[in-house]
């Protein structure tokens, strides 16, 4: 792990030297919550410039990081956002009717049944009887013209423009009291869990917030922070509603589903 993680940031200084030296955007492949966190890890002067990132959405978990030249950090950030090569392939089926009930897995394995690697896919939103899937701009024209199954379903890819996408997350509110906005404290609230058995979630490096990995249980929470537990899902610490006569807190959490 120890040499994976030098490579990759070997290669994200790359990325900001070849940005920096030639005077034009570059850009990662879509980065997974460990990736993003080494990232955010790497010490920020061993960029020549800075770096953003993003999905193809705003409430995207796999990212692009790109590093910006100095003339492309006046820009407004929806004109930056368009300079990402990222398109978005919409997925449904041919025939409505017969259409199996497909996961994110089915979509997901039929795009690497393809070929396709697991860093050029960000990601992939299941509706009802489509797919929504982020994709480095290079894949799309090949993912239209050669997907045509998942599982056992006739599908028909075709490429949407982000102007046309319009996405809002569903999610459960939930509220309840902690005594503290600790980690640890709001991982039990949202899983309905105790906090001895969470722990071992933190401490296993399975928990980020805002992209970054955090390992200490007493980590303290802001409000809209998103915390992404690895297999689990996420949720946005939403605020801190009152305070109870004991001196509890009354929160609010929106749990993504």
């Amino acid at each position: 792990m120890e040499k994976e993680e030098t490579l990759l940031r070997k290669r994200f200084v790359e990325l900001s030297n070849t940005a920096y030296q030639r005077g034009i955007i570059t850009c990662s492949d879509f980065l997974n919550l460990n990736e993003l966190n080494i990232l955010h890890t790497t010490p920020k002067d061993l960029f020549p410039i800075p770096y953003k990132t993003f999905g193809g959405y705003v409430y995207s978990e796999r990212q692009m990081a790109a590093f910006l030249p100095d003339a492309f950090l006046y820009m407004e950030e929806s004109e930056i956002q368009n300079l990402y090569p990222i398109r978005i392939v919409k997925i449904t089926p041919v025939h409505v009717k017969f259409a199996e009930e497909l996961g994110h897995r089915d979509y997901l394995g039929a795009l690497l049944n393809l070929g396709i690697e697991r860093s050029k896919l960000g990601d992939i939103l299941v509706q009802e009887k489509s797919a929504y899937v982020f994709v480095n701009e290079t894949l799309a024209d090949f993912i239209v013209s050669e997907l045509v199954k998942v599982r056992h379903t006739i599908v028909l890819p075709q490429i949407v423009e982000s102007a046309e996408f319009i996405y809002e997350p569903k999610f459960e509110i939930v509220k309840g009291t902690v005594a503290s906005v600790r980690l640890d404290s709001l991982l039990s609230l949202a899983y309905n869990s105790s906090r001895s058995k969470l722990t071992g979630l933190i401490e296993g490096a399975r928990v980020y917030v805002n992209g970054k990995l955090i390992t200490s249980n007493a980590y303290h929470i802001k409000d809209n922070d998103i915390i992404s537990v690895r297999g689990m899902g996420r949720f946005q610490f939403r605020q801190i509603v009152s305070e109870t006569k004991k001196g509890r807190y009354y929160v609010e959490l929106y749990k993504y589903i």
